[in-house]
């Protein structure tokens, strides 16, 4: 009778001790990291996670794409560029005291990021609704179109694309460049583009009366304009952006982070704001041949993701 009193309760505990050993086995929807936890796909603990790391660490990645003005590096090594610039003062501020650069191809840094090679991207990439399902986008720093240059004073009275379809005007433009659509679709007729192999033999006919404007991007434009140092030459500062296939040429660049990472997102827009209040944005911008028209005014990523 004790002996089989004893089975039974020996039985007992064996079912309990398997039952306590496969409670949750199996069943968790993270991702084993080694040590006996799991945490979600990409970052589950969050940006506020990835910013409390960043400052306990000293440092923080930013994925890059070496793109003048926007990221790259210098003969030294320097990590430098308009958004590198922007970014580095905003993580300062947020206590983040180093910027470690990973060079990656233009189209391999949203896939970096979801990869966990870096933390966030400052690469002046542009905000655009198919961007915006994969990365949580900052509020832009800088917004880009296009420019035109004329004879000092503005002769012709030129100030959108649509000006130089309704006069005369012959217009220098660099071979293969976008502009050359855009003009078409302004409608300006191919026989006033003088087609050119540069942007400094753009300068060159308008110099030389050759065309009565040119035309590029405005970071583009503006650096032609300042290595001609020609006080003949001007720049259209209220020039109309076009308007082609019902939406404007203008684009705006922002820095880039996880989706999980709002918190760090929303903390670095704060920042921003403060640029563009005290006047500091456009003074880093100036350095890398940025003007006061390429500044994103109030625009912000959710108007321009939604």
């Amino acid at each position: 009778m004790r002996k089989g009193l004893w089975m039974v309760l020996l039985v007992s505990m064996i079912a309990l001790i398997a039952a306590c050993g496969n409670g949750n086995e199996g069943t968790s929807n993270g991702i084993g990291n080694g040590n006996g936890n799991t945490t979600g796909s990409g970052e589950n603990t969050g940006e506020q996670g990835t910013l409390a790391k960043a400052i306990e660490q000293g440092y923080i990645t930013v994925g890059f794409a070496n793109e003048n003005p926007y990221a790259y590096k210098e003969a030294d090594g320097t990590l430098t560029g308009e958004a590198v610039e922007i970014a580095r003062v905003i993580l300062n501020n947020l206590g983040i005291e180093e910027m470690r650069g990973e060079l990656t191809e233009f189209g391999g840094l949203i896939s970096g990021l979801q990869a966990n090679r870096f933390d966030m991207i400052t690469a002046g990439m542009f905000i655009n609704p198919n961007r915006c399902a994969q990365v949580a986008f900052a509020d832009p720093e800088y917004s880009i179109g296009e420019a035109i240059a004329v004879k000092k004073g503005n002769p012709l009275g030129l100030n959108s694309y649509e000006d130089i379809a309704n006069s005369e005007a012959k217009v220098a433009v660099m071979t293969g460049a976008i502009e050359i659509e855009y003009l078409e679709k302004s409608g300006i007729p191919q026989d006033r583009m003088v087609i050119v192999p540069d942007q400094d033999a753009a300068v060159s006919a308008l110099q030389s009366g050759a065309a009565d404007v040119m035309t590029m991007t405005g970071p583009a434009l503006q650096s032609r304009l300042d290595a001609a140092q020609d006080d003949n030459l001007e720049r259209v500062m209220d020039f109309e952006q076009p308007i082609i296939d019902g939406e404007s040429v203008r684009g705006y660049g922002a820095s880039a982070f996880r989706p999980a990472d709002t918190e760090f997102r929303d903390a670095f827009n704060a920042e921003l704001q403060k640029l563009k209040d005290s006047g500091e944005l456009l003074t880093i911008l100036q350095q890398f041949g940025f003007t006061e028209e390429e500044l994103p005014g109030d625009m912000t990523a959710a108007e321009l993701c939604g």
